[in-house]
C-alpha cells in the first residue's frame, strides 16, 4: 500500500507539471489558468488513494487517468460558471468573466476532449471497463446539471428529487474516481463496487456541505461569494429542507430579483433558514452520509486501508463536521 503523504505529493507534482497545447493562446490560456488557481483535487486524490490500497507504485497508467478526472471536473466548472453567471471561482475571476462566454465554452470543450485522452492511458486490460465507467459518469453529470437548472424555475422541489440531482451532478464523479482507481489497481469486482458506494455517499455529503457553506461559510475560505445559491434562485439542500419544515415566505423571498438589493435578499432568506434551524439539519445530514460512506468502506478494506479511507473522508468534510 502507498502511504498518504506520498499520495498527496504525487497529486501536487502531477498538477504542477500538467501541460496543454500552447497555441492558440486564446484557447489554451484559460485551461492553464484554471489548473493554476488550484482546488481540492479531491477526485484525482481519491482515485490515487483507491489505487494505493492495492498497489505499491504509481505509473503513468494511473497518473494520466487521475489527471483526466480533474480535467473533466474543471471543464464542468467552466461551463457551470457560465450558466450560473458566477463571477468568482476559488477566489479568482471565472473564465467567462475574464475571457468572455464564447471563449469559456470552447476552452471547456477542449478540456473535456483532453480528459478522454488522459483516461485512455489506463491499462489495456481494464481500458474498456474504465472508459465505460467514465463515459456513463460524464453523461450522468450532464443529466444532473440539467435537473439543477430546471429546479431553478420550479416553486418547490422534494428532497428525494434533490438528492437524485446531486447524486448525478456531484456524487457520481467522486464515486467514479474511487472505482476507477480500484479498477486500475486490480481490485476484485465486489471491492470496486463497495468503493463506488463509498465515493457516492461521500459525494452526497460533500454537496450538502457545499450548500451549507454557500450560506454559512467564510468567502475567503470558501473561494466564492457567500449567498450565491440564494441570489441565483438555486434549490439548495437548505432551501429544500426549509420548505419541508414550512418556512413561510421562502419561495417569495427567493423569487425577488437579485439586482434590486442582493444583500437584502440574502439576509431575508438567511433569516428564514434560521427560523427553522436548517443549519443544524444540514450538519446532521452531512454526518449521516459520512457514516454511510465509512460503512461502505468497511466492505472494501480493513485495517490500514480503512484508516486511509476514513482520513480521506474526514479531511473532505472537516469544514462542516
Amino acid at each position: 500500500m502507498i502511504e498518504e503523504a506520498r499520495i498527496r505529493k504525487t497529486v501536487d507534482d502531477l498538477f504542477a507539471g500538467i501541460e496543454f497545447t500552447r497555441e492558440p493562446a486564446g484557447l489554451y490560456d484559460p485551461l492553464r489558468y484554471m489548473i493554476a488557481i488550484g482546488g481540492k483535487r479531491l477526485r484525482p486524490r481519491l482515485c490515487l488513494t483507491a489505487y494505493a490500497l492495492f498497489q505499491d507504485a504509481f505509473t503513468p497508467q494511473i497518473l494520466e487517468p487521475a489527471a483526466g478526472l480533474e480535467v473533466f471536473h474543471t471543464f464542468t466548472l467552466i461551463h457551470d460558471d457560465i450558466m450560473d453567471k458566477s463571477p468568482m471561482r476559488r477566489g479568482c475571476d471565472t473564465v467567462w468573466k475574464r475571457w468572455g462566454a464564447d471563449t469559456a465554452i470552447l476552452s471547456g470543450d477542449v478540456m473535456c476532449i483532453d480528459s478522454y485522452r488522459r483516461i485512455a492511458s489506463a491499462p489495456a486490460k481494464v481500458l474498456p471497463a474504465v472508459l465505460d465507467l467514465f463515459t456513463t459518469t460524464a453523461a450522468q453529470v450532464c443529466d444532473g446539471q440539467q435537473y439543477d437548472m430546471e429546479f431553478e424555475g420550479m416553486p418547490s422541489v422534494g428532497m428525494e428529487d434533490y438528492m437524485k440531482m446531486i447524486g448525478l451532478k456531484t456524487a457520481v464523479l467522486i464515486a467514479c474516481s474511487a472505482k476507477m482507481g480500484a479498477l486500475i489497481g486490480g481490485a476484485p469486482a465486489q471491492v470496486c463496487e463497495a468503493l463506488y458506494r463509498y465515493g457516492y455517499e461521500l459525494g452526497l455529503a460533500f454537496q450538502v456541505a457545499d450548500d451549507y457553506l454557500d450560506a454559512y461559510g467564510d468567502s475567503k475560505v470558501f473561494g466564492k461569494p457567500i449567498g450565491g445559491d440564494i441570489l441565483n434562485g438555486k434549490k439548495s439542500w437548505l432551501t429544500v429542507r426549509a420548505m419541508e419544515k414550512g418556512a413561510e415566505g421562502l419561495a417569495e423571498a427567493l423569487s425577488v430579483p437579485s439586482g434590486d438589493d442582493p444583500a437584502g435578499k440574502i439576509a431575508r432568506v438567511m433569516a428564514l433558514y434560521q427560523a427553522v434551524d436548517v443549519a443544524a439539519d444540514a450538519q446532521a445530514e452531512i454526518a449521516r452520509l459520512h457514516g454511510r460512506a465509512l460503512s461502505a468502506a468497511t466492505e472494501a478494506v480493513s485495517g490500514e486501508g480503512y484508516d486511509l479511507l476514513r482520513r480521506f473522508a474526514d479531511s473532505l468534510l472537516g469544514r462542516t463536521k
